[in-house]
């Protein structure tokens, strides 16, 4: 039997190294709304929920799926995630569906929700093939869930405060029971906001896992320019308390910590998009087209270093007491140590003991070098820097494929020791690490370039 996740890059951590997804923005209304958004359809240098390019049809969306797959022959999992919510614009919604439904081999489909008509649409999501359902679930109790909720849209009627989060809360667990009873897989996101819900999740995690959710994502609170969080001067949480709260809730149900927080038009590898918004730009390389059955190939190819990755991560046995360290790495996904330092957008963090790896989470930064434009402002520059190095200061070691002398220096100065190498990201954390261990004491946190 197929586990749970099977090539779907979200559900698994592993299998997100090697197969990618699609979201198609054919929903753009929404029926509540969070004190933490403000959705924006245009904004193409965004990257969080809610943002897209532009909205497509049914049809648009079809047709891009299917050219999609003839160069990106990994896609195995098409996704509605918005910009608004899928079950708020049902029609949309479930004509896409019924166009992609069995025409696709290999092609799993996936739907993302606030969860407020999942209940209402259970019938509907199980007949539509949807193998996996992920539903926003920010708290459990009204008294906590009053504080995120603005207003709730239902059957004409709007409601707000402790009403709405009555409402919301309660569609949202009879719809989780709901999913399981028809064996459709159901993951739950959280948006972890500081003050508010941080110490509710372990509550959150509970309740899920019993009615049938089988995996949790908390996600760092990510505050939308003119939200109403943003005018209350709200802030968003440290890396470490999101760790934190990740771990107790990991004490209930498995924690998903390689999310990406993508827009609602995001294609690719997790970290290797290219949205709807990049395909206008120029692009003078040339990529290679796929017929079916190169595809149905290449899938297999996949299916083999999967398991090879699931057998050699099973092999590994943690001895108890063995030290730990603490590794940055910058990638832009496929499993690989493959960006520059300077070009980094994200850092997956990880923990290596021994030769048990760990995958932490996803630390999003802004780039430190953007062109030449940019080094006309070295004043911001300096301020990037000084914000990724404290974001980065639990760690040990960085690992990217290249890094200038000033941020190599700063980051030294921070007790973090940079590995300079490209290639497959296992093994140079466990390379990284034992030289690290090796030297600790007689380098002095030395930059380590090889």
């Amino acid at each position: 039997m197929e586990p749970i996740g099977f090539r779907h890059p979200c559900y698994d951590e592993d299998a997100h190294h090697y197969f990618a997804r699609m979201h198609v923005a054919v929903a753009p209304a929404c029926n509540i709304r969070c004190k933490y958004c403000n959705r924006k359809y245009d904004c193409v240098s965004e990257s969080r929920p809610g943002v897209v390019s532009k909205v497509l049809s049914p049809e648009q969306a079809f047709t891009s799926v299917e050219e999609t797959l003839q160069t990106l022959p990994q896609l195995t999992v098409v996704g509605i995630a918005g910009p608004g919510d899928p079950l708020a614009n049902p029609d949309a919604t479930f004509t896409t569906f019924g166009l992609l439904n069995g025409r696709i081999p290999g092609l799993s489909l996936c739907l993302s929700t606030n969860g407020l008509r999942l209940a209402e649409f259970a019938d509907e999501i199980a007949a539509a093939g949807i193998n996996h359902v992920t539903v926003t679930v920010n708290a459990v109790d009204p008294e906590v869930g009053q504080h995120i909720y603005d207003w709730v849209a239902d059957k004409g009627k709007i409601y707000r405060g402790l009403d709405a989060a009555k409402l919301l809360i309660g569609r949202q667990l009879e719809g989780i029971k709901a999913m399981a009873e028809r064996g459709v897989a159901c993951k739950i996101n959280s948006v972890l906001i500081p003050g508010v819900n941080d110490d509710h999740l372990p509550a959150v995690a509970e309740k899920v896992k019993e009615l049938g959710a089988f995996t949790h994502n908390i996600m760092p609170l990510i505050i939308s320019p003119g939200s109403p969080y943003e005018k209350d001067g709200r802030k968003e949480p440290s890396p470490l308390r999101v760790l934190e709260v990740q771990e107790k809730c990991a004490e209930v149900l498995p924690i998903m910590r390689h999310c990406r927080q993508c827009r609602a038009d995001a294609v690719g590898l997790l970290g290797e998009d290219t949205s709807v918004a990049d395909k206008g730009k120029c692009n003078t390389s040339v990529k290679r087209v796929y017929t079916m059955e190169q595809r149905e190939d290449k899938l297999k190819e996949l299916d083999q270093l999967l398991e090879e990755r699931r057998s050699a991560k099973s092999a590994v046995v943690h001895k108890p007491g063995s030290p730990s360290v603490r590794v940055a790495v910058a990638t832009r996904g496929g499993g690989k140590v493959n960006v520059h330092f300077g070009h980094a957008k994200e850092f997956l963090i990880y923990e290596v003991a021994g030769k048990s790896i760990k995958l932490l989470g996803v630390r999003k930064v802004q780039a430190y070098c953007n062109g030449t434009a940019d080094c006309s402002n070295p004043d911001g520059k300096r301020t990037i820097l000084d914000d990724t190095a404290t974001m980065l200061a639990d760690c040990e070691i960085l690992l990217c494929s290249g890094i200038g002398e000033s941020p190599s220096k700063k980051l030294k100065d921070k007790g973090i020791v940079t590995v300079v190498r490209k290639g497959e990201i296992d093994e140079l954390l466990l390379e990284s690490v034992k030289f690290h261990q090796y030297f600790a004491g007689s380098c002095g946190g030395a930059t380590t370039v090889s």
